[in-house]
């Protein structure tokens, strides 16, 4: 049997603060897309949420990728597998492929980093979300007056 090895090219990314994606998280919340799966030929994912109190997920799966969860700050209460966890700043969940999922932001606000491994869960994270347009508030934000 002859060994060939096999390397796979990914380019070099570099991306400034001010050129992230930034979509409406529905329910309160921002997201900004750090890495995109096609950053990284679909290896991994990364985006950062800031999150309103009482910002919850429904119950969801994701059928290919891992999902990691560092919380930079706040608390949120993560269930996983049936089983509820409260998660305070610089807590780390991992939640592999297929394992039912959902978290409640128990705390005034919340920013979490999320990591899906390999990449995919991106369609996934734009269809709980919609694009930031400049000059528009949030969608449900009351207008100031």
């Amino acid at each position: 049997m002859k060994h060939v090895e096999r390397f796979v090219h990914m380019d070099v990314m570099v991306r400034s603060a001010e050129e992230h994606e930034q979509r409406w998280f529905y329910g309160g919340g921002l997201q900004t897309w750090l890495v995109h799966d096609a950053d990284t030929d679909h290896r991994f994912m990364l985006l950062e949420a800031v999150l309103e109190g009482g910002k919850m997920t429904p119950l969801h799966i994701h059928l290919e990728s891992e999902e990691i969860f560092y919380l930079l700050e706040g608390t949120i209460v993560l269930h996983v597998a049936g089983t509820e966890h409260e998660l305070r700043a610089g807590g780390v969940s991992i939640v592999p492929r297929g394992v039912p999922h959902a978290f409640k932001v128990i705390s005034s606000a919340a920013r979490i980093l999320s990591l899906h491994t390999p990449g995919g869960g991106e369609q996934f994270c734009r269809l709980g979300s919609e694009p930031v347009v400049e000059g528009h508030a949030a969608p449900g934000a009351i207008p100031s007056t």
